[in-house]
């Protein structure tokens, strides 16, 4: 049975929040464990403004959570199984490789 608009609505949030290779390379970090916004700069070789505003997109859409230390932002992942999305998207890449 098909669901109500809204819940493909918020699917499709949660799916764009994912659409950028930096959100997807921290999502990807975050499932070792948590780490700062410092560590986080570093992985993506941007600066600390622009992977703070791709971190902001991932919590908005409920991907990550944030836990403040001093002047330290830590980030880990919400909710874990995001990841099976990760295998299935690995699946489909390898699928349409030639």
């Amino acid at each position: 049975m098909l669901k109500p608009l809204n819940h493909y609505e918020a699917r499709a949030k949660i799916m764009k929040a994912m659409a950028h290779p930096s959100r997807l390379m921290m999502v990807d970090a975050l499932s070792h464990g948590e780490q700062c916004v410092c560590e986080l700069t570093a992985l993506v070789g941007h600066d600390m403004s622009t992977v703070s505003k791709h971190l902001k997109i991932l919590k908005e859409a409920g991907i990550v959570e944030d836990e403040k230390r001093g002047k330290q932002a830590y980030y880990r992942l919400r909710v874990p199984c995001v990841l099976n999305f990760f295998n299935c998207m690995e699946s489909v890449v390898t699928a349409n490789k030639p």
